[in-house]
């Protein structure tokens, strides 16, 4: 929760009062005179409730308004499903969601798909109703007939400074060896997990991760979409790789960047790109089909003219991810020529 009270604090930080007392996200709204503020919290799993609070103690003094999600349940729709495990070091934390489809049968096996972004300047996880829903795409997947997650390896923000120190001069390593070891113990727990069928799907350092996941663990990853990837960070913006990697640009550049690692690909790739995005240069998939072309390994290929870097929303992508994961997951030859009807913006 959010809002600390200032009533008893101390310069070391020691003193303070939680005023936000529901294990939830908190976003607040202080008043001009400082005597209030409107306190707006939810989960993945929770709609928003919105009260007002004392600024002196956070008692409450209003309800003021609750999230109507009765049109959204009609449809069926379950929530996702929050979980803890452990990383591969078999004594942290980490987190994750998890996503079934609304026709969802336990006595049937489920492939299982790693959404992942694992830049540490952020998470993956959905921590709000709001984020989750805006992740539609992962409900959209999991209603094709697959289990898709997230989940916040080491390296990750908001923990601790030792957890976050996990990515640094190693954006390469993604997290990967927790999101193994994390999904491998969900489908312990979970039987109608197919650890044997996992798919990956990213996009801009998602998508390098996505690609770096799929050749370094040829074994464990089998499918993978890969969307606007900076695959080598000596090709991308010097004030994002440069805060993880440091400077100078050294042998760690070369050993972490996909065009090292393109001669392991085993799975099957699907990769896609803007032709017009202004964050990530399409030069990086160029470079990066070029080694997979020297290695001869097979590879799919979807320049989308007229798009920039984030391409969730374009329907024709959205369509060839889909029937990718069908394809290549499920074993099912998708349908041909259907149309995705474009996203409300």
């Amino acid at each position: 929760g959010f809002g600390l009270s200032t009533n008893g604090a101390r310069s070391d930080g020691s003193g303070l009062s939680l005023l936000t007392p529901e294990d939830a996200n908190h976003d607040i709204s202080i008043s001009p005179d400082h005597k209030y503020f409107v306190d707006s919290f939810s989960t993945a799993e929770i709609p928003t409730v919105s009260v007002l609070r004392s600024c002196e103690n956070g008692s409450k003094i209003l309800d003021l308004e609750e999230a109507d999600i009765a049109p959204l349940l009609a449809t069926g729709w379950k929530p996702p499903e929050p979980f803890k495990v452990k990383a591969s070091d078999g004594k942290t934390d980490i987190y994750g969601l998890l996503f079934r489809p609304t026709n969802f049968d336990p006595s049937k096996k489920y492939p299982v798909i790693d959404n992942v972004y694992t830049g540490p300047h952020g998470i993956t996880t959905p921590y709000s109703f709001q984020q989750m829903i805006a992740y539609k795409h992962a409900q959209s997947i999991a209603e094709l007939g697959f289990i898709v997650i997230y989940i916040d390896g080491l390296g990750t923000n908001y923990r601790s400074k030792a957890f976050h120190d996990h990515c640094y001069k190693n954006l390469g390593d993604g997290g990967f060896p927790d999101h193994i070891a994390g999904i491998k113990q969900l489908a312990e727990k979970y039987p109608y997990i197919d650890i044997e069928r996992v798919g990956i799907f990213g996009l801009s350092a998602g998508g390098y991760d996505t690609v770096h996941a799929i050749c370094t663990y040829p074994d464990f990853y089998k499918v993978a979409v890969s969307a606007s990837g900076n695959y080598d960070h000596r090709m991308d913006k010097t004030w994002w790789n440069e805060q993880w990697m440091d400077y100078p640009v050294d042998k760690h550049y070369v050993e972490q960047s996909c065009l090292t690692s393109a001669h392991k690909l085993e799975g099957k790739l699907l990769l896609a790109h803007g032709e017009l995005d202004e964050n990530v240069n399409p030069y990086n998939t160029i470079r990066l089909i070029d080694k997979l072309i020297q290695a001869n390994k097979d590879f799919e290929l979807l320049i989308l003219p007229h798009e920039h870097h984030i391409l969730e929303d374009n329907p024709y992508f959205v369509r060839k991810r889909w029937d990718f994961f069908v394809k290549h997951l499920l074993g099912v030859e998708p349908p041909q020529g259907y149309r995705v009807k474009p996203f409300e913006r």
